[in-house]
């Protein structure tokens, strides 16, 4: 689609250089004619893509300020060419003046007040006006597989619009068709994670048709198209996420959104967890808790398959994620029998209760 664009403003300079080597305005030489039709045509696509990027409502407010102030400067060349005499040139000259002058504070005072207007009030007359690129959000195929973007997605903290290239969907689609069970199960995964987000009424989803035949890795291909559209990549794959940084693109890793909102304890806190099983080392025990953070339990290895409070000892942040150590003091903390569907969860023990 950017291939497409380009060829297009590029036929639109040719073509208005070719008019002005035959016609030759200006009494110009035919050389210098198609130069002035090249620059001429460059100028308008600088302004087209210049454009490109000014909100609905600047463009309604500037085109609005615009006439307002030709119309204001048609009426004031009325009045000036029957009250001011003077030579044949002096009045044609102001009045050029006054239109450019008008035409100019218009457009500016139009623009910077087109934010004001509410369009919401047309009634739908110019539909819902796109986001700017800078609020999209590429998915890349690992984050769709991954599914957890879909909760994110529910929880209403998304914003703008999740965009989700074409290029991506090839790939998920090959995933979605391997010969590998495990792989094809996982490209299915993806594409019913992304029907469940399309019919998600709160959010926008966009498919990108752009692509880039000379760039044949798909992450580079999400980088460049980050660079294009000056927008984020959201991944789970550490290995985008770093190279990505360092074409200075930014990315929301979705592990370290989960590592961000892992429970935080401290040493000397009380938690209630299931013990699943034997630890390592000498009468260890092991639990996790619902995010999946392992918790290992000192004198525990008795309390397997047992809801037990511990003492926290400390908390360990490692580079695939934290781990907390805990203490079972059978004199001190409780032993709670839980149903069989809830021994798996872990939650924080409330604080003993003072005596009365």
């Amino acid at each position: 689609m950017l291939s497409d664009l380009m060829l297009v403003r590029g036929l639109f300079i040719v073509v208005l250089g070719l008019a002005a080597f035959f016609l030759m305005p200006f009494g110009l030489p035919r050389p210098w004619a198609a130069l002035v039709g090249v620059v001429f045509g460059l100028g308008v696509v600088f302004f087209e893509v210049r454009l490109k990027q000014v909100s609905l409502k600047r463009l309604i407010g500037a085109a609005i300020g615009s006439v307002l102030g030709i119309f204001g400067a048609y009426l004031m060349s009325l009045v000036l060419g029957g009250a001011v005499g003077g030579s044949s040139t002096t009045v044609p000259f102001l009045q050029l003046g006054i239109l450019l002058l008008m035409t100019y504070v218009g457009l500016v005072v139009g623009a910077s007040k087109g934010e004001m207007l509410n369009l919401s009030a047309l009634g739908g007359l110019f539909g819902v006006e796109k986001v700017s690129k800078s609020s999209f959000k590429i998915l890349d195929t690992s984050v769709i597989i991954d599914g957890r973007i879909a909760d994110i997605a529910e929880t209403g903290f998304m914003d703008g619009s999740l965009v989700i290239p074409q290029f991506v969907l090839r790939e998920l689609q090959l995933v979605a068709d391997s010969a590998d069970s495990m792989k094809r199960n996982r490209g299915r995964r993806g594409l019913d994670i992304l029907q469940r987000i399309q019919k998600m009424a709160q959010l926008s989803v966009q498919i990108l048709e752009d692509d880039f035949p000379n760039v044949r890795d798909v992450d580079m291909k999400l980088i460049e198209l980050a660079k294009v559209y000056d927008c984020k990549i959201i991944t789970n794959d550490f290995n985008l996420n770093k190279i990505a940084q360092l074409h200075g693109v930014e990315v929301l890793n979705i592990n370290e959104l989960a590592n961000a909102l892992k429970p935080i304890v401290l040493p000397g806190e009380l938690m209630r967890v299931f013990i699943l099983k034997e630890g390592k080392e000498y009468n260890q025990g092991v639990a996790y808790l619902d995010d999946g953070t392992m918790v290992v339990v000192d004198n525990a290895k008795k309390m397997i398959s047992k809801t037990i409070d511990i003492a926290v000892t400390s908390v360990l942040q490692t580079t695939a994620g934290k781990m907390i150590f805990g203490r079972f003091d059978e004199r001190v903390h409780g032993v709670h029998e839980k149903a069989p569907s809830e021994k798996h969860k872990s939650e924080h023990a409330p604080s003993p209760a003072s005596p009365h």
